[in-house]
């Protein structure tokens, strides 16, 4: 059974993803500052497994708190969630998020490669990237191969810094001689597009601190009356009903597409080597879509108005997962309708109990 490090484990994607990999049969060692989750999803996760995981409370830009975790768990293996994530937040504070997100990547690159060197086995390393390192592309779906174009807004960019990094190390792996590189590190960057949904169980789901960023966290709550109306940003983009279009994937499938990443890596034997994939549906859905399917599965009414553009969001966004699907086995099970639906049982479940 080994060991799988996982940076920001009790947040929304990373605790799904901790599920995902007791159930393939590894061992979940979670790092959190808590940040922006809290410390009850643990309760969550130990529900739905039978098993509390090891949990360690801190920052990931704590190289001396990595260096313990690496060693007394003997971690083979680090799926990096860690991260600040809200684009409006990053345009108005760009050097938190800069601070934050490649400082943290370096650290838990840093202890890995320490804790590793030496050791004859592949060490994946799979990062939690994002579509948004496509900036403003030209055609659509995205595949893998479309370009990479200047991020619109600082969060995107540090998606795209930490790719260079990986990168950059894979190569210096082939190239150099050094103990530090002994090791060969197989890292995978995952570029999803928009999580959502929850755990069918509702022992787990999305509950970030504050008001939300993300829309259908947001858009649950003004549902069941915890927030003002819900505010579409921009209904005069050139998409068929004038809202942005995205591509909306359940974060069971999400967390499951970490785990065959990680079967993945494990089974390599020409690392060290950085694959990139797309993870998401393959299928676009608008926001005014995305309300009225969930208005249909939960027969609740979802309060809306129309607001301005916001700065950094494109029109359209959606992905070609056929290199997932052909090379890692991967593909999106589960349909926007069954997300929404479990959004809206986990969003009855907090509004219950808090």
């Amino acid at each position: 059974m080994q060991n799988i490090l996982i940076t920001g484990g009790a947040g929304y994607i990373g605790s799904h993803t901790v599920v995902a990999l007791h159930e393939a049969g590894f061992r979940p060692v979670i790092i959190d500052n808590l940040s922006n989750s809290d410390a009850r999803v643990l309760d969550g996760i130990a529900h739905i497994t039978g098993t509390r995981p090891s949990f360690y409370r801190g920052d990931c830009r704590d190289i001396d708190l990595l260096r313990k975790i690496f060693t007394q768990e003997d971690i083979a293996g680090v799926i990096h969630f860690a991260a600040y994530k809200a684009v409006g937040e990053s345009v108005q504070e760009p050097l938190k998020y800069y601070d934050n997100n490649i400082n943290a990547l370096l650290r838990v690159l840093i202890a890995s490669q320490e804790h590793s060197a030496g050791q004859e086995h592949v060490f994946p390393f799979i990062f939690s990237s994002s579509a948004t390192v496509y900036g403003e592309a030209d055609t659509m779906p995205l595949t893998e191969e479309t370009p990479r174009k200047p991020a619109t807004n600082p969060y995107g960019n540090t998606k795209a810094i930490a790719e260079d990094i990986l990168h950059d190390v894979v190569h210096a792996q082939r190239r150099a001689n050094a103990s530090l590189y002994a090791t060969p590190l197989h890292a995978i960057a995952l570029r999803y597009f928009n999580p959502i949904g929850a755990h069918p169980s509702a022992a787990i789901g999305e509950n970030p601190h504050g008001r939300p960023e993300n829309l259908v966290p947001y858009l649950v709550q003004a549902a069941s009356g915890r927030r003002e109306p819900l505010t579409i940003y921009g209904n005069d983009y050139p998409t068929p009903d004038g809202t942005g279009v995205r591509d909306y994937i359940h974060v069971v499938d999400l967390a499951e597409a970490h785990v065959a990443a990680m079967q993945y890596a494990f089974a390599q034997t020409d690392a060290p080597r950085f694959d990139i994939f797309n993870i998401g549906t393959g299928r676009g859905t608008s926001v005014k879509e995305l309300i009225a399917t969930f208005e249909e599965v939960t027969g609740v009414n979802v309060p809306h108005t129309i607001g301005a553009r916001r700065p950094g969001d494109v029109a359209v966004c959606y992905a070609d997962t056929t290199k997932a699907a052909d090379i890692l086995g991967w593909r999106a099970r589960c349909s926007i309708a069954d997300a929404l639906r479990d959004a809206w049982v986990w969003e009855q479940r907090q509004h219950t109990t808090s």
